[in-house]
């Protein structure tokens, strides 16, 4: 991660982040404590694949730990009155409506360390989010996708309100 982007997240995703640091510290760094102080029991330490497994995971854990101090650090939190409504921009929840009218489909504008497709928190650089920023309300939206162009219509733009 370099330093001079500026990385920004949402308060939602702020929060994520914290509560997935908080189950690395309380809950996986010490179930693999107790896998290292288990495995020594099975022999040489040497020839001990549980050994190994559990700190080759311990080096995981500790490495993650770190990665979410440092990004919580240097994240900034994007104040909720500061997310757009009138436009589409970081934090906004938009939604679209196919252009012929088949589809629909609501998303969240996210950093990319936020970005979870699956659950449609939609990355400000993919395709789709840069498709998407400083749309308005009633403007269309063309985004290129491996099926080919999809059209769009922004139907409405809100915040989360949580």
């Amino acid at each position: 991660m370099s330093e001079d982007v500026e990385i920004l997240l949402t308060p939602k995703g702020q929060q994520k982040l914290k509560q997935r640091l908080d189950h690395l510290r309380n809950v996986q760094r010490p179930d693999v404590a107790d896998r290292l102080r288990e495995s020594k029991q099975f022999g040489e330490i040497s020839e001990n694949p549980e050994y190994e497994d559990a700190k080759q995971d311990q080096a995981l854990v500790e490495s993650q730990i770190l990665e979410l101090e440092r990004l919580l650090q240097v994240a900034q939190t994007l104040n909720p009155d500061d997310i757009p409504t009138d436009h589409a921009g970081l934090g906004s929840t938009v939604k679209l409506v196919a252009e012929d009218g088949s589809d629909e489909w609501e998303l969240t504008l996210v950093s990319s360390i936020e970005a979870d497709p699956d659950a449609d928190f939609i990355s400000d650089e993919s395709p789709v989010g840069e498709a998407l920023m400083g749309k308005a309300v009633g403007e269309q939206v063309l985004i290129h996708a491996p099926d080919g162009l999809l059209r769009y219509v922004v139907h409405s733009i809100r915040k989360e309100l949580n």
